[in-house]
């Protein structure tokens, strides 16, 4: 179906159109060998090829206009003289909005939550679906693992953390089709900084921390922190909904609060420990069955229990309540959802097949997610903790020997192996992890080892461990795939922990539900 462009390019927040004349187009692409005649093609520059090269294949291909960031000087005298095309400051930015367009702009028709930060992100986001889900709404959540539409799960499979803005804005009309009330998105630092999720008109923005991480991609600590921030200066350029306020929930117990508390929203909520929050928690009980709680809230405590484990599901367990009192919900629906969110795949997950161990699979990828990780693992066991992970190739070189350290000084035995090397050297990037076991004070071959092949270093974990044990394997949790080279090949942890049981021989299927 032909779409007429002009209202699509009266949508972009800056743009200069060239050659103008009316049009209508078949699709919108990025790609140039998507392109079939009648196309709008988007030049968007990314991290190693630039999208404006491809401008003469996409016009070959049949493009009756572009989006562009600058008039290529090779393509002036072509596409300048008599293709329309549309320069825009950010081609990202006008993405995002062209989509937005396209599906009639799905974000003004539903109630949005985003969910930021360094840790826990899913986890909150099931916590505050599981919540609103519990007070009767109709419930979408796009997050790491995948995309839930009223109940119909999507995965995402491979490496992804928030899909592009098509996708995006593909789930969110979808959303609105199937009488969803409320989305809860999964909003990271890149889905931020690289405007994927730009015009989802944010309702309520939620954080829950943010330390270091990505500094890849971000380039600094205070680069990252402004990413993240990006989601709560969204709340003043997101359009206003009848009855709908904006709302800010921030973690008064993490440092990210002294630089969000300044940006502006109708309603600010913080959590914590300290009583000073708004919400706080107290009489928190952890034991290997889950938490037991009491939050106080500015409307009296309200007690609740989680089948979550970890101290550090407090907190989560505290953002997604904020964001939960902040729509009015009530304490008993509150407490129901808490309770009947039981897991999130990858997040803490735990393989059972009959071993006189525990064997878990977490996501923890960062040094703070990696501590906390460790802390539950010890709080669920008298016996010792071994943990197998390594760190992703082209990515955060300066974490690698800090979750060395981490690991070094809260397991009893580390196995450092590989995650993701890319066309980094794998022996390069264990040695560097090793140096944190060293300042930890552990010796190769005693508290630590290095095992390049997962699967064997899961294995031998596996072999390790005594009854009582726990081995937990970080950093893959939900994924379904590592990267060796610039080749996805197929990986789960939790198979390579299944068959090895099964290889020691245990095969009774009782894993936990997640």
């Amino acid at each position: 179906m032909m779409r007429a462009l002009d209202p699509l390019i009266d949508a972009l927040p800056a743009a200069t159109r060239h050659n103008w004349r009316p049009l209508e187009i078949g699709k919108i692409t990025t790609d140039s060998r998507q392109v079939e005649p009648g196309d709008l093609f988007v030049a968007v520059p990314g991290v190693s090829v630039d999208g404006h090269r491809f401008i003469p294949a996409a016009l070959k291909a049949g493009a009756v206009a572009c989006i562009v960031e600058r008039l290529t000087p090779e393509l002036e005298g072509e596409y300048t003289v008599c293709t329309p095309a549309v320069q825009v400051p950010n081609a990202r930015e006008a993405l995002a909005h062209l989509m937005a367009a396209w599906h009639g702009n799905p974000g003004r028709k539903l109630r949005v939550i985003g969910v930021t930060g360094t840790d826990g992100k899913t986890t909150t986001v099931r916590l505050i679906a599981g919540i609103l889900s519990a007070a009767g709404h109709v419930v979408g959540t796009i997050d790491s693992v995948g995309a839930s539409i009223a109940g119909r799960e999507t995965p995402t499979g491979f490496h992804t953390t928030t899909p592009d803005a098509p996708e995006v804005q593909a789930y969110l009309a979808e959303m609105v089709e199937a009488g969803v009330e409320y989305v809860v998105i999964e909003s990271t630092s890149h889905g931020l900084a690289q405007h994927r999720v730009t015009a989802v008109e944010y309702d309520v923005a939620a954080v829950t921390n943010i330390t270091h991480e990505h500094l890849d991609f971000h380039g600094s600590l205070a680069a990252y922190q402004q990413a993240k921030a990006m989601l709560f200066h969204a709340l003043s350029t997101s359009v206003r909904k009848d009855g709908v306020p904006k709302v800010a929930v921030l973690n008064r117990d993490d440092a990210s609060y002294a630089y969000l508390s300044p940006i502006p929203a109708e309603c600010q909520l913080s959590y914590g420990l300290d009583a000073v929050a708004d919400l706080h928690a107290q009489d928190v009980a952890v034991s290997p069955s889950g938490l037991h709680l009491e939050i106080v809230t500015p409307q009296g405590p309200l007690a609740m229990s989680s089948p979550l484990v970890g101290h550090f599901n407090v907190f989560n367990i505290l953002a997604a309540v904020s964001v939960a009192y902040s729509q009015g919900i009530a304490p008993e629906a509150i407490a129901a959802g808490i309770a009947q969110v039981r897991g999130i795949v990858g997040r803490m997950e735990r393989i059972d097949r009959g071993q006189p161990f525990t064997a878990i699979v977490d996501f923890a990828h960062t040094p703070n997610a990696m501590d906390k990780a460790l802390q539950c693992a010890r709080e669920l066991t008298e016996g010792q903790v071994i943990v197998v992970f390594g760190c992703a190739g082209l990515r955060d070189v300066a974490k690698r020997a800090w979750m060395g350290e981490v690991a070094g000084r809260l397991a009893d035995r580390v196995i450092i192996t590989a995650e993701d090397p890319r066309t980094e050297p794998l022996d390069a990037i264990m040695d560097q992890i090793a140096v944190g076991c060293q300042q930890a004070g552990r010796q190769q071959g005693e508290g630590y080892y290095k095992i390049g092949d997962r699967g064997e270093a899961i294995l031998t974990a596996l072999e390790m461990a005594r009854p009582g044990d726990v081995v937990i394997a970080t950093g893959k949790g939900h994924e379904r795939s590592m990267c060796f080279g610039e080749i996805e090949h197929p990986w789960s942890d939790q198979d390579a922990v299944r068959d090895g049981l099964a290889g020691l021989g245990y095969a009774n299927d009782a894993d936990p539900a997640p």
